[in-house]
């Protein structure tokens, strides 16, 4: 941590997967999609920006006692920011600084900054580390194919600079250093079934990868930054039969297998959701997701995946769908338990 890192022997996309969900001891990872830029002062500002909104877009994670807050009414935002002073006050968090995150993320929408980068950098990597329940954080950068050695050395310095001034890790990945030779190698040890996986598929990054910045789900909650989870979730949420489902938990089938992440599920019907976005659609996502909903079914879950499109163009479909599958997973309960009886 606190250094920049060439990372070697996997491909992005395999390091992404084998960090989804966070390994145990890992830092908060935000993976970020480098793009060129003219400066490096200029790319710190890009990345603290991104950063900014990861932050808003995950409250409360990072402030709790403030669950609940509703973003009406006169004394909401004085309120979150004494929640967010009083946390300042009895911990390594400047208060100032995060009152006015909080303000912003009540607010849903971020503003002109206040404070310095060097404040911001450090402020935002306790934040983020915070809403994982972590203490470090790090930067995993896709390195562009196309960099050209300027930008080469814009990037190493912007990631120098956040790395010591907020004591990120930045891990470089994706394309190789060709003219920049400061940055220490680490070779990358993915298990047999991540490191087998190939590239994404051509074009997929034009078709539905344009974010600069992706992080982990909260546990407990709909993806912040997938407007699907949180369309499914406002459908499911007035109905009783949903009763019992959980987001983003993690399921280990034995205590050597490695966990995964799941979307939705209902740990007593042994039902999983899957709700997938074009990224699904490249080789090394498909390949680890046939490889989960096998494990899953081999361990008596029922899954179901539904596409973005889906849950946008038809919500009220996808629900019917999934209250069939719990409908029918809990009459067979029932009727296995009549006949366990007779």
């Amino acid at each position: 941590m606190g250094r920049v890192v060439r990372l070697s022997g996997a491909a992005p996309e395999a390091i992404e997967l084998a960090i989804d969900p966070l390994p145990a001891g890992a830092p908060a990872i935000v993976t970020y999609r480098a793009a060129a830029a003219g400066s490096p002062a200029g790319l710190v500002e890009a990345i603290l920006r991104e950063l900014e909104q990861v932050a808003i877009e995950v409250f409360p994670a990072w402030l709790p006692d403030a669950q609940g807050i509703e973003t009406s009414g006169g004394a909401a935002v004085p309120a979150v920011r004494a929640l967010a002073l009083r946390l300042g006050a009895g911990t390594s968090h400047f208060g100032p600084f995060l009152a006015d995150l909080a303000e912003q993320a009540l607010r849903r929408r971020g503003g002109a900054p206040r404070f310095s980068p060097e404040v911001r950098v450090v402020g935002l990597a306790r934040v983020l580390a915070a809403s994982f329940g972590r203490s470090r954080t790090a930067l995993l950068v896709h390195v562009p194919d196309d960099l050209s050695p300027a930008g080469e050395e814009v990037l190493v310095a912007a990631g120098e600079w956040l790395a010591n001034h907020g004591g990120l890790g930045v891990w470089l990945s994706g394309a190789p250093l060709t003219t920049v030779d400061r940055v220490s190698a680490v070779t990358v040890a993915l298990t047999a079934d991540l490191a087998s996986l190939a590239g994404p598929a051509p074009g997929l990054r034009e078709r539905g990868r344009a974010a600069a910045v992706t992080y982990p789900a909260v546990a407990g909650l709909p993806h912040p930054s997938s407007p699907s989870e949180r369309a499914l979730e406002a459908a499911l949420a007035p109905c009783s039969w949903a009763a019992g489902r959980g987001w983003n938990q993690t399921y280990q089938s034995h205590p050597l297998a490695n966990p995964i992440r799941l979307d939705l599920w209902w740990p007593v019907e042994r039902c999983v959701v899957e709700v997938d976005g074009p990224e699904h659609c490249a080789p090394p996502r498909f390949a680890s997701d046939r490889r989960r909903d096998v494990r899953l079914q081999l361990d008596g879950f029922a899954v179901l995946r539904f596409t973005n499109d889906q849950v946008a163009d038809d919500v009220t479909a996808v629900v019917s769908q999934i209250e069939q599958l719990l409908r029918a997973r809990r009459l067979g309960t029932l009727e296995g338990q009549r006949d366990a009886e007779e």
